[in-house]
């Protein structure tokens, strides 16, 4: 006798930035039953919680270890891709940087890209829901939400770089994230008590003892099972065995801009052409699926400085040793530190009304794959990315197995203007390095060094160097016309009780980091769902798998 499928109100597959916040909102209905599923394991690893451990969460199971296919526009190169696969997924291993974008990116959603609904008047009401801010309040910030923001102390050498910055002209400023994100200044970050703060800590940690609740990780969702043009529920593979949850309301997909439009492919929503190519059967053919991939092309430049600078004075492992001692003993010093500490936000191109570039500095160097530590002594990185690019990748699927990669193709530089950007940035990074503020702590160049000089050569540069940001948007793309793939609720066209809520429903990047978006969406969803159920009695239940 066949066992009946496990069922739930609303299945959500993905339990990263924004999935993590729908289930906790979800789940506050008492008479609605909620299955969160995670392709990875649960957030244990204790380099997770240490904000300056992020560093170490690159490697292993607690990412999806993707490439590009070669860069045609990036001297052929295949590129590291990591996303995050843990419970709390990107907001687990990211930076820790809280920004926002400017208002005129949510704006241009809604009046130019199609998203009635989506303008910055629309979406601050959720930004200040979800917000803890531990100094900030008022008209941009929230005080009482979850989401714990946390004003940190830099280090001594990143307060350089802010005066480096002010010396270079770019003003200093104690909010990017209020009226206007133009300056130069310290970020906030999602931390307390020098601690990391991701979604799953924030939205989690209380609603998993809710008996309404079913948290379950290390389940691969293969496809989404589709029923009289409804989605019904979801077919895993859990410790090798498969499964299927089935969903009596609503399947909620919130997998990120790589793994919505792959699960989507491979349950047959997508290009019809494509699918029919790897013999998938065509359930809704939606041209837009995996289309409009964006994002923000990475460049960095690595400057020694004098010894005793920064945080890799910390190198020898008796500095180490002192350093963890402190934070266990403690909960203070280096080791609560995100690291990416300060950061600028300005226009490289005078024509641009808002700004069009972004800076990160590091008070160290060698950290990231790809960016060589100085070789000797101390260093710090700086690295920029040009906040709107052109260009527009795509993501399809390897073949008709759910468990091949996709194939990933961001289209980096395909644009020039891309490139005439970053090459701007370049210089104007640069520039604030060799400021006074700079010189006095006897910074030089190490990478790239000598020998790249004109546009040519740092255009060149860009394209040997250039790396991810960690912020694809866009491939589930939110709006209208034939390549929109949900509506404004987030809604699938053509497929009934199927939403994506997640950052690849972004019609176009927010200029500035991706995790703020993403929590965000998840809480506007929370209540587009919430507002287009039915009141009618439901069951109860609870199962968490954290093996």
């Amino acid at each position: 006798m066949t066992s009946r499928a496990p069922e739930f109100d609303y299945v959500i597959i993905g339990a990263g930035a924004a999935g993590a916040v729908i289930a906790s909102r979800l789940s506050e209905l008492p008479d609605a039953t909620v299955a969160l599923l995670e392709a990875g394991p649960a957030d244990k690893n204790a380099n997770i919680h240490r904000p300056a451990g992020l560093f170490r969460l690159f490697d292993g199971d607690l990412t999806w270890n993707y490439r590009t296919v070669p860069q045609i526009h990036a001297d052929n190169r295949e590129m590291l891709f990591l996303q995050g696969r843990v419970l709390g997924g990107g907001s687990s291993i990211n930076g820790q940087v809280f920004t926002r974008g400017c208002p005129e990116d949510y704006d241009r959603w809604a009046h130019e890209e199609g998203c009635p609904g989506w303008s910055f008047t629309d979406v601050l009401p959720y930004y200040r829901k979800s917000e803890n801010n531990d100094l900030l309040a008022g008209a941009y910030h929230g005080t009482d939400g979850p989401q714990a923001i946390s004003t940190m102390a830099p280090d001594p050498l990143t307060r350089v770089f802010v005066q480096g910055c002010q010396q270079a002209g770019i003003p200093y400023t104690a909010d990017f994230n209020g009226a206007s994100q133009r300056g130069s200044g310290f970020y906030q970050t999602f931390t307390r008590h020098g601690r990391r703060c991701s979604t799953a800590v924030a939205y989690l940690d209380g609603a998993r003892k809710r008996a309404n609740l079913t948290i379950r990780t290390n389940c691969i969702a293969h496809r989404i099972l589709i029923e009289h043009g409804r989605a019904v529920g979801v077919e895993i593979s859990h410790g090798g065995h498969a499964e299927t949850l089935r969903a009596t309301r609503e399947v909620i997909v919130a997998a990120g801009a790589i793994g919505s439009p792959r699960l989507l492919l491979h349950s047959g929503i997508g290009p019809a052409d494509h699918l029919r190519e790897l013999g998938i059967d065509v359930r809704a053919d939606l041209p837009g699926v995996g289309e409009n991939l964006q994002d923000h092309l990475d460049v960095d430049i690595v400057f020694a400085v004098d010894s005793g600078f920064g945080f890799d004075k910390l190198k020898p492992s008796h500095r180490m040793l002192w350093a963890g001692l402190q934070y266990v003993l403690f909960g203070t010093g280096p080791v609560t530190s995100t690291i990416v500490e300060g950061g600028a936000f300005l226009s490289v191109d005078s024509t641009s009304p808002t700004p069009d570039t972004q800076f990160h500095f590091l008070p160290a160097s060698g950290l990231e794959p790809g960016v060589p530590p100085v070789p000797t002594g101390s260093g710090c990185t700086l690295n920029t990315y040009f906040l709107r690019p052109k260009s527009r990748g795509s993501v399809r699927l390897k073949s008709d197995d759910p468990t091949d990669e996709p194939l990933i193709d961001p289209a980096y530089l395909a644009d020039h203007h891309d490139l005439e950007m970053s090459v701007k940035g370049v210089k104007m990074m640069r520039k604030i390095m060799t400021q006074p503020a700079f010189e006095a702590v006897g910074a030089r160049e190490h990478f790239p060094g000598r020998g790249v000089e004109t546009d040519d050569d740092i255009a060149a540069y860009v394209r040997a160097h250039g790396r991810t940001s960690y912020h694809p948007v866009g491939t589930c793309r939110m709006g209208t016309g034939d390549l929109a793939v949900v509506d404004a609720s987030l809604q699938v066209r053509s497929i009934n009780s199927l939403r994506v809520c997640d950052t690849s429903i972004m019609p176009s990047l927010v200029s500035s980091n991706t995790n703020a978006a993403a929590i965000m969406i998840g809480e506007k969803a929370s209540d587009l769902i919430k507002e287009s159920r039915e009141d009618i009695g439901m069951s109860v239940r609870y199962d968490e798998d954290d093996d």
